[in-house]
């Protein structure tokens, strides 16, 4: 998951460096096409490698994932012009996609107790940790020692976990058995029958909902408070203090989501995040907005993460992975529609207050979504 936070800032951390490149001639329109393609190649990972799994295992796909990922992200290095180094995202973005479905997949059945709440978030404050240290990577190295250090490093890890992935990590017995038990069964068919039809559409509105929240809100906040008046000093801490929201919220979600359960849970997380994200449309003075923005970051990441919870816990094993791929890659749809829609609203000028209006009821379509899975769908964990 630290590799995905990884991936999720380090085009944005050496986008500045690349558009100097003399022979690239990259500008924002460009710059944005190759993080749009990125995004591409983790949807359709997370797509296909979600239902990879439930066929070759966990341990294996994996191995796969990491590899691939970490091969790709070392030749961004050495990519001689923006064609080859979308291409090269592209590619990286397949193996990188398969990570998260494998790894929540895992972690669930793998955890002790049957707590798919805090199992889940647990494991996906890596993600924000991976973004954070990516951001301070930057920061120190590429001044001295140039954009292309930083993909380098990104794929350094793989000489760590590779070797210990092979020497430590087992499959799960959850997938083994299942794999006996039901060896016929499509896991990609599994989602739309035995009455999994409506649970696994919905599913995939509540992670498109989510993921549009978080893309949309990392990508543009920082100018949308701008036009709500904030200084730039005040605006970029706004960002910060959005994502330290995030690990709280992380912290607590699991916790709560394995003492009231996981559905109430993300139904409660999406309504709270659509009532602070409305309450943005009101100028605080002071620390309020700080407070304000907090409270939004504890409720908007956990909510889509508490939805990967969800999945987990309602599909049998001999399809987890194919759910939780699914949900992920139908939810980037979101990541890349909520810049776009940022994007849009600060061109009209409507971004504040409309901004913080339209990902309300965002979230509150993310809460209406969950409302439908049907009550008791799926199995449990075990």
């Amino acid at each position: 998951m630290a590799l995905e936070g990884f991936d999720l800032v380090v085009l944005g951390v050496v986008l500045p460096s690349l558009m100097q490149e003399p022979s690239w001639g990259l500008d924002p329109a460009s710059g944005s096409l190759i993080s749009v393609v990125g995004l591409l190649g983790v949807m359709i990972g997370a797509l296909a490698i979600g239902a990879i799994t439930d066929v070759i295992g966990r341990r294996r796909t994996m191995l796969i994932t990491v590899v691939s990922f970490s091969i790709f992200t070392a030749l961004c290095a050495v990519a001689p012009d923006p064609w080859t180094f979308g291409a090269l995202r592209f590619l990286a973005g397949l193996g990188l996609g398969g990570v998260l479905p494998v790894a929540i997949a895992m972690v669930n059945e793998f955890s002790k107790g049957g707590r798919p709440g805090s199992a889940t978030t647990t494991l996906m404050t890596g993600y924000h940790a991976g973004a954070v240290l990516t951001s301070l990577l930057g920061i120190i190295v590429i001044p001295s020692l140039g954009w292309r250090v930083m993909f380098v490093l990104g794929a350094l890890p793989a000489l760590v976990f590779v070797p210990l992935l092979l020497r430590f990590l087992p499959e799960s017995s959850d997938f083994e058995r299942s794999r006996v038990e039901t060896s016929s069964r499509n896991p990609v068919s599994g989602l739309f029958h035995g009455g999994m039809l409506m649970a696994t559409i919905a599913f995939w509105v509540a992670s498109f909902m989510g993921l549009l929240l978080v893309y949309g809100l990392n990508t543009w906040l920082p100018s949308i408070m701008r036009t709500a008046g904030y200084q730039l000093d005040a605006a970029l801490a706004l960002l910060l203090v959005l994502n330290v929201g995030a690990v709280l919220g992380l912290l607590v979600a699991g916790r709560v989501s394995d003492r009231i359960g996981v559905r109430r849970s993300v139904i409660i997380w999406f309504a709270a995040a659509a009532v602070f994200l409305v309450l943005l449309t009101v100028r605080l003075p002071g620390i309020g907005v700080y407070v304000s923005v907090l409270l939004a970051g504890v409720f908007v990441f956990s909510s889509q993460v508490l939805v990967y919870a969800y999945v987990s816990q309602t599909y049998p094993a001999v399809m987890r992975g194919t759910a939780v791929g699914s949900a992920s890659g139908v939810g980037r749809l979101g990541a890349i529609t909520g810049p776009v829609i940022g994007g849009a609203l600060l061109t009209a000028g409507l971004a504040y207050p409309w901004g913080f209006m339209i990902f309300g009821a965002v979230a509150a379509l993310g809460a209406a979504a969950i409302a439908t899975v049907p009550v008791g769908a799926g199995s449990p964990v075990r």
